[in-house]
């Protein structure tokens, strides 16, 4: 891993700090970790399945619960008693420090009698005692200037917050000039004393500090993703990563994590930037397999990989694709679906002599993008709707050899040919794109557009497209719809036969549309029949018809008995005839009816877990064209990456806990200590 040079995304860098694990978490917890109840496991009884209680937190605000563990465990007593020193440590209860108490039915009992014990006693005194330092229990001057300085820091905090959720540049070249000072300065008129400490502190102002500080801010969000996939019952996901070069022309590599949650409601989640020093499919899998690592996500739960067909990306051998799948042999690659979209259109508009724009050759009234052929459909409505304009103007007399291509007859047939193909693509191009989109639905909208393109495969509809070119030429005066000087055919190819001369411009003209909508259809079934497709089409099958496949055996996760079982039951009970209704009855089930179909549920987050588009990594290249742009071409990698993950993520940092960072922000050095306290 010499040769990478990754933006920090988990404090990793070469010469930044790193962080320290703690029972395979990423950071120890400064308090008692209490999420929602869903994160538990069921406890499974005869007659009834209990669950862990969220009014239970309000009761006992000792509670503290382990993901490695999956239970719950004394705050308190973990810290005081995990290293079996003290004499008491023999006569707590393990379950409340190590081991983790999963037992529901006895939970208040067990709680009760926890916080009865002496060792329980003990560990809340220790632990009172070492929050405050020596200075602060001998001198109550210095635990109000502790006070102080803790309330000055969420102002900070909360500071760059504010400009990071906006993306607003937080300083300029000269520190004291920027946004981050000047807020500082606009906020110490409503807060006292806020003025007079950042000039005694200005070294808590620093460019290192703001880093540290977007850093933290950044880590809690991918630590919160991060727990959110780890917490699921069934441990699937799947991974979508799509580069570009930014302004100063580094390689910048997006990543996104795609998984099903508790609801079995796809989420498409943003994880970071990282800059690559070589763009080779096996650098950039060292990349994905490096970041899903740092995640603490096991490469055992990679369901499915989605990139562009870029030879890097899709390399039967040396594609990321191909390397990851070395790996996690059931890691299902899919070709994003908007590409295939966009390389099918290509294909249908490069097979008419007629629809087709030459790059250099034939220009449009708007620019047309070398790649992405999808987004060519406003360029030609901009031309048809030009064509009763007058044709004097200024512009139109600069733009002579424009005005004398559009002035053809043949260029406004080729115009309505091509928007009765492309504009079909344009929709189901904008409809993969969705946050949502699964791959069984990518398939549905792919046989949705192919039987409405073969259905305006007839003459009728030709025959009307070229009487509505011909009166929009009538109208215009421009030169009429005329054939191409016709060759004739080589003998060895015709023989003594008589070559087919067509006899109109319809005849002649239709059937270079036809060969148009042959090639959709061509190109979309060659596209979108990938070998991936056809493993989730059989899963699929399976779920629909409920008979079993040997796919099913591939997956661990999957228990074929249990499968069998189950499926029968789950179709006699209900009536669906899609993986949609299949999902939609299993989100409005009852806990206890829906945990009969344990094997069903996850049958259908197999489905559901693969993605259909890297759309979501492209999305974030607008953030990072916003962010780095040429007058902050020279931000750090740190920088620029922890201000994307706030940037995009803007609902979940207006909820992280400032207080929360703060300590985070603190127990990095003694010197913060000592400065701040602590937040009790």
């Amino acid at each position: 891993m010499k040769d990478l040079k990754f933006f920090d995304l988990f404090a990793f860098t070469l010469h930044g700090p790193t962080i320290t694990h703690s029972n395979n978490t990423f950071m120890p917890h400064q308090r008692p970790y209490q999420p929602k109840a869903g994160c538990f496991i069921q406890q499974q009884l005869a007659s009834k399945t209990l669950s862990f209680q969220d009014r239970w937190y309000k009761n006992h605000t000792w509670l503290h619960y382990c993901p490695d563990v999956r239970g719950i465990l004394c705050f308190y007593c973990m810290k005081a008693f995990r290293n079996q020193t003290s004499p008491l440590a023999r006569s707590v209860d393990q379950s409340f420090v190590s081991t983790g108490l999963q037992n529901w039915k006895k939970a208040i009992e067990k709680f009760k009698a926890h916080e009865m014990s002496q060792a329980h006693k003990v560990a809340i005194t220790t632990h009172t005692h070492q929050a405050k330092s020596i200075d602060t229990q001998l001198s109550s001057a210095k635990a109000l200037q502790q006070q102080q300085a803790r309330s000055h820091l969420l102002k900070i905090v909360s500071s760059l917050q504010f400009l990071a959720r906006q993306g607003t540049a937080i300083r300029r070249h000269e520190n004291s000039e920027g946004n981050f000072r000047q807020l500082l300065r606009l906020r110490s008129e409503d807060v006292e004393g806020l003025e007079s400490w950042i000039e005694r502190r200005s070294n808590f102002l620093s460019p290192q500090i703001q880093n540290d500080i977007l850093q933290i801010l950044s880590l809690n969000i991918v630590r919160e993703i991060a727990s959110a996939v780890r917490n699921l019952l069934t441990l699937q996901y799947s991974i979508i990563m799509d580069g570009t070069q930014d302004v100063a022309g580094v390689e910048q590599e997006s990543i996104c994590i795609w998984y099903v949650d508790h609801d079995l409601i796809p989420h498409e989640e943003f994880v970071g930037l990282y800059e690559v020093s070589s763009t080779t499919g096996e650098n950039l899998a060292r990349v994905a397999v490096d970041v899903l690592q740092r995640m603490n996500l096991p490469l055992s739960g990679l369901c499915g990989q989605t990139y562009d067909g870029a030879a890097n990306m899709s390399g039967k051998t040396g594609g990321v694709q191909a390397k990851i799948k070395e790996i996690q042999p059931l890691a299902l690659y899919v070709h994003c679906g908007p590409h295939c979209v966009n390389l099918v259109t290509q294909a249908a508009c490069s097979s008419s002599c007629i629809a087709k724009s030459e790059h250099g050759n034939i220009k449009t009234l708007k620019p047309l993008c070398p790649t992405r052929w999808v987004v060519r459909m406003s360029a030609i409505r901009a031309v048809l709707g030009q064509y009763k304009a007058s044709g004097y103007s200024e512009t139109t007399i600069k733009a002579r050899g424009l005005l004398e291509r559009f002035q053809k007859g043949t260029t406004v047939l080729g115009h309505l040919l091509a928007c009765e193909v492309i504009g079909e693509l344009e929709c189901l191009n904008y409809s993969l794109q969705t946050s949502t989109g699964t791959v069984m639905g990518m398939t549905a909208a792919v046989d949705c557009v192919k039987s409405t393109l073969k259905a305006k495969r007839s003459d009728e509809m030709f025959h009307h497209i070229h009487t509505k070119a011909t009166k929009l030429v009538t109208s215009t005066c421009t030169e009429p719809i005329q054939m191409p000087h016709a060759r004739k055919p080589p003998k060895h190819f015709t023989g003594n036969a008589t070559a087919f001369v067509p006899v109109t411009t319809e005849e002649h003209y239709r059937i270079d549309f036809f060969k148009m909508l042959d090639t959709v259809d061509m190109q979309l079934t060659m596209r979108f029949e990938q070998s991936s497709l056809q493993v989730l089409d059989e899963l699929e099958r399976v779920l629909l018809t409920g008979k079993m496949q040997d796919v099913v055996s591939q997956y661990p996760e999957l228990d074929p008995h249990s499968l069998e079982v189950q499926l029968p039951m789950f179709k006699l009970q209900f009536d669906y005839s899609t993986t949609l209704e299949a999902t939609n009855i299993l989100k409005n089930l009852l806990p206890e009816v829906r945990s009969l179909f344990s094997q069903v549920e996850t049958l259908v987050r197999l489905l559901l877990v693969v993605p259909s588009s890297s759309a979501e990594a492209e999305r974030s290249f607008s953030s990072l064209g916003s962010l780095k742009t040429w007058l902050r071409s020279t931000m750090s990698q740190t920088c620029l990456n922890s201000t994307a993950i706030c940037h995009i993520h803007q609902n979940k940092l207006d909820h992280l806990d400032r207080a929360r960072i703060c300590e985070q922000f603190i127990s990095a050095n003694d010197q913060r200590r000592h400065v701040f306290g602590t937040f009790n």
